[in-house]
């Protein structure tokens, strides 16, 4: 990996390590010129002992001004990365008092051009893993070899299951708050040793783990979710092989869809009735609401949701609600007249039920 080291960066460095030791660092290319510095007025010129640095591969330290050309004395100090000398630097001064912080700024130019390093690689590893999963959930064609040395890569194996999990932010959730929040989702899912994570545009991120690792952290996903059941909605796919991502993927959207009041977290596993409706269209959806229980307004439908959520139970439903029985039954009735269904009954329960669940 080509890495450099920018006149920028340089001049950052000479500039701290002045501040450390009041001397002038120069910054020498591998042609001999000094490209940053603390004196302005040097960038630009040639400096032959910085050039026999490079051409010796040697520490020179120079004991007066003016010995060779464009140098003053000092310690001239090569700079080697990955083996191979990317540029010298000189700082001014008795030899013997400026050699400790030739080798700092040496020191601190090897650690920002590791960082520089990490960061290319962390750079070129995310675009790869976009790709693959991607090309995984949009069911694209992708080379079994690649596919084979990337998950290996990353200690997985290509006969394993997985899921794909989608996590959503909501959308009144403040974009400025964004960098936090993925931060907050990397930050809990790199501690699962199968996680792969493609971030889909504006806001969606699909999370891909071994089924394995799935079934031993699905309870701390599920508590980890609910720090944020206000600003993340997660839907869990199936288990499916590497190959079929673009099922689980699919299952997961349906796992989404069937979430409903404080609920942020599904898993098409889990769901029954739930896939019936979480599959349904929006024109669907709408149509059956329309037909059933357009009509009720919000007290009739927060009714309804307690109705059902106690098995249809008057006594239950008026005590959960504070009212008395007969106050239950005189809403029901209404309710029965709006819709034409009577929610007393099972089977005619079972169609507002499920409108209350679209």
């Amino acid at each position: 990996m080509s890495i450099y080291l920018s006149r920028k960066t340089a001049q950052k460095i000479v500039d701290t390590v002045k501040d450390v030791c009041g001397h002038d660092i120069n910054f020498i290319n591998t042609d001999g010129i000094i490209f940053a510095s603390t004196n302005e007025i040097r960038i630009g010129e040639f400096h032959e002992i910085g050039k026999k640095v490079i051409d010796t591969k040697e520490i020179i330290e120079v004991e007066s001004d003016d010995s060779f050309y464009g140098t003053q004395k000092g310690v001239n100090i090569p700079i080697v990365y990955n083996h191979e000398i990317i540029a010298v630097i000189g700082i001014s001064g008795f030899p013997d008092a400026v050699r400790q912080y030739a080798v700092l700024a040496q020191k601190i130019t090897a650690l920002l051009l590791r960082e520089q390093e990490i960061e290319l690689l962390n750079f070129g590893y995310k675009t790869q893993m976009n790709s693959v999963i991607h090309a995984l959930i949009e069911n694209k064609y992708i080379h079994q070899e690649f596919l084979k040395e990337f998950l290996e890569k990353r200690k997985l194996s290509i006969k394993e299951n997985y899921r794909t999990l989608i996590i959503k932010p909501d959308s009144r959730y403040n974009p400025s708050n964004f960098a936090m929040l993925e931060n907050e989702i990397y930050q809990f899912f790199n501690n699962i040793s199968s996680f792969m994570c493609s971030i889909n545009y504006p806001n969606d991120y699909w999370i891909m783990i071994s089924d394995h690792d799935y079934l031993i952290w699905k309870k701390r996903i599920k508590h980890w979710a609910q720090d944020f059941r206000t600003i993340l909605k997660i839907g869990i796919g199936s288990s499916e092989s590497i190959h079929r991502q673009n099922i689980s993927y699919s299952k997961g959207e349906i796992a989404l869809k069937s979430l409903f009041g404080s609920r942020n977290i599904a898993c098409y596993d889990e769901l029954t009735l739930e896939i019936i409706t979480g599959s349904l269209t929006d024109n669907v959806s709408k149509a059956y609401k329309e037909k059933t229980i357009h009509q009720l307004n919000q007290e009739d439908l927060k009714l309804l949701k307690i109705y059902f959520e106690h098995n249809l139970s008057l006594k239950e439903t008026s005590e959960a609600l504070f009212l008395h029985k007969n106050t239950i039954q005189y809403k029901l009735n209404k309710i029965q007249k709006l819709t034409g269904y009577d929610p007393r009954k099972f089977t005619e329960a079972v169609i507002l039920y499920l409108a209350i669940r679209i």
